[in-house]
Formats: C-alpha cells, structure tokens, sequence
C-alpha cells in the first residue's frame, strides 16, 4: 500500500469531512458533528489559520484519513508545556469505518511524522490525544511518543505526548 498526502481544500473535501466527522469512533473525541453550514465555518477558520496545515491522508490514492499538522507554541498547547518555536504538533482521524482495525494508524502517524521532522529545527513532536481514548494512546506510544502529564485542555483531558527526533525510529520500524 502506498500512504499519500494532499492538502485539504473546501472544494474537494467539505462534505467528506463533514461526513468523517458524524462517525460514531469520531464524535466522543473530535465533538465536531454539527451542521453542514457550520462545519464548513470551522473548516474554512482552520484553512485560514496560519499556524497549522490541514491534510488528507490517501492509501492507494483513496482518501480515509485526516490530518492537523500545527505549531505547538502559538497553539493552546503551548501554554502546558515550555514550548520551543519549532516544535510541532499533529492530530489525525481515519475517517470510514471500513479502515479502523486494519493497523493503519501507525504507519500514516509514521508516514506524517516523517514528513514534520522534516523541517530541520523541529526537534519534538507534540500530541495531545483525549486521555479515554487508549487506542490513540497505544498508537501514539507505539510511534515514539512518550506520556508527560495529563493536560486540562478547553474541549478535553488530552494525555500530553511527545516524539523526540533524536529518539524517533525514522519509519523503517514502528516502536514497540
């Protein structure tokens, strides 16, 4: 299977989001299963924020996942930890239900983390994953992050993780 990227746009990903979003294993922990017209505010406030970059993620060319690749200072995650100007963040969903289960997860947060370490200052790696959903928890420690402390975020507890380059498998293996 070949995993891909591509910019999120409101033309071609609106209404898959929007639909991504009313998935039962989405709404506990994204809380974003709201109207078409409203979600389209949302999504077209987080296109125009400067600070993140909103991506679908494709296996074989067939959309199934979604990514929030951010920086963590300007975030409201930076004010839980002493964030550094390079450190990033990511949040991501597998949106149809056909491809939870599968052991995809792993290798798309591999495949995003790949492309954030890119970026020659980035030293660490920031999630913060709802502290009720241990999959997320499993997935995002079995990629190389480490648990730091439990985080009273505006929307959720988030379990505040990082993945330190240094310490980082560069994708040839997953963490275990």
């Amino acid at each position: 299977m070949t995993v891909g990227f591509r910019p999120v746009s409101i033309e071609d990903d609106l209404d898959r989001l929007h639909d991504w979003q009313q998935q039962e294993h989405v709404i506990p922990y994204w809380k974003l299963n709201i109207p078409l017209a409203q979600y389209r505010d949302h999504l077209t406030q987080f296109l125009a924020d400067s600070h993140q970059a909103l991506y679908i993620g494709l296996l074989d060319g067939k959309p199934m996942s979604y990514f929030e690749s951010y920086w963590a200072e300007p975030d409201i995650i930076g004010r839980y930890y002493e964030a550094e100007p390079a450190d990033q963040g990511i949040h991501l969903l597998i949106g149809p239900p056909e491809y939870l289960g599968k052991g995809l997860a792993a290798p798309l947060l591999q495949a995003l983390m790949r492309f954030q370490f890119q970026h020659a200052a980035t030293k660490k790696i920031v999630a913060e994953p709802d502290v009720r959903n241990a999959r997320m928890i499993h997935i995002f420690s079995k990629c190389g992050f480490r648990f730091q402390k439990e985080v009273a975020l505006p929307d959720k507890t988030g379990a505040l993780m990082f993945a330190y380059r240094d310490e980082w498998n560069d994708g040839s293996g997953i963490h275990e």
